[in-house]
């Protein structure tokens, strides 16, 4: 397929431009995409994660219309899910388990990104993390893969015990996330905390048995009081402020886990008192993105129907719609996940 096609370029968080741009070439072993549809994630809102212009988005579901001719294990018009980013099996941080860490991971990227008519798949995505997904996982759902996935490999690392409290910091999308997954790994209580009422009612949908407004009442007490006195077993903080990271480490009961589940600005210090650090002896983990064993089992999840993601889906956009949806996610109000459909948003979808 030759010609140009349209793409969304994030120049800053306040400079999105729609731009025409060459549809990339496809080599003997690889395939080119035709996006349906792809997700804004809350990074890109972040002023400092990425310091120079590019498409726009990560989070496509796409269907294949073109293959190269070596290419065996795809076929023109199957529905796939590629992660944007894929590891590599032969190194020293991937070998133990560090797939995402490995400097490789963040080299290889889908063409030119997710928000755009097209995108090209490499050999290497193809062969480590591509999957042609069945009738039954929607396309909003398929949208989810990537971020929630992410969700998945942090709790993994989160050592939460059967019936364990859980406690997350922040409820915008990818705090939803770790309230509905937490349950799958044992979780009992799970308690949601954010400023905004209207996310903490879309927690209790998504599995939260308690909700807490901190900017209203006391996080501490209020969870002591739905807690049998006691504080959380896990906590997981979501929100990228270091107000967030405070509250959260006052949430964790002796013996607990604080997952930082995003990051602070660079150069943001972060102190603990080194007395109680010892003595409290709670694990600190963290976990950056996802690699393909995350995918994997979330794409499994979603085929048993134990997820219900499409719920989290708020808001559609057109493709000449991407900077009004980018400012409706940088101004992250009463929103989830927004979704951009590049050749249209369906019919059955419109004012949905």
């Amino acid at each position: 397929m030759t010609g140009r096609m349209k793409a969304a370029v994030k120049y800053a968080i306040d400079d999105i431009r729609l731009e025409e741009v060459p549809i990339p070439h496809i080599a003997s072993d690889e395939i080119l995409m035709k996006t349906v549809a792809c997700g804004l994630c809350g990074g890109e809102a972040m002023p400092w994660y990425a310091d120079k212009p590019k498409v726009l988005g990560h989070e496509p579901i796409g269907e294949v219309v073109e293959i190269g001719s070596k290419v065996t294990d795809f076929g023109i018009g199957d529905r796939v899910f590629v992660n944007h980013h894929v590891g590599r099996v032969n190194s020293h941080l991937s070998r133990r388990g560090h797939f995402t860490r490995d400097p490789f991971y963040k080299t290889m990227t889908i063409d030119p990104g997710g928000v755009c008519e097209y995108y090209r798949v490499s050999a290497h995505h193809i062969a480590m993390d591509s999957h042609r997904l069945p009738a039954c996982i929607s396309d909003e759902a398929a949208v989810t893969i990537e971020p929630w996935s992410c969700v998945l490999s942090g709790l993994k690392v989160c050592h939460i015990q059967p019936g364990d409290t859980v406690a997350v910091v922040g409820a915008g999308f990818m705090g939803q996330g770790f309230v509905h997954l937490a349950a799958l790994f044992g979780a009992g209580r799970i308690i949601a905390l954010d400023h905004s009422n209207w996310r903490l009612e879309k927690a209790r949908e998504f599995g939260a048995n308690h909700c807490i407004n901190p900017k209203s009442e006391n996080a501490i007490e209020a969870l002591r009081a739905v807690n049998h006195g006691r504080l959380a077993d896990t906590v997981i903080v979501i929100a990228p402020f270091d107000s967030a990271w405070e509250l959260a480490g006052s949430l964790v009961e002796v013996g607990g886990c604080l997952h930082l589940g995003a990051p602070l600005p660079p150069e943001t210090d972060w102190v603990r008192d080194g007395n109680t650090a010892y003595f409290d002896q709670i694990t600190v983990t963290s976990r950056y993105s996802s690699d393909h064993t995350d995918t994997y089992s979330y794409i499994r999840l979603l085929e048993a129907g134990r997820i219900f993601p499409d719920r989290a889906i708020t808001h559609r956009f057109d493709l000449n719609e991407s900077a009004q949806a980018f400012r409706l996610l940088v101004e992250s109000q009463e929103s989830l996940k927004i979704v951009i459909y590049p050749h249209g948003v369906p019919t059955h979808l419109e004012g949905s």
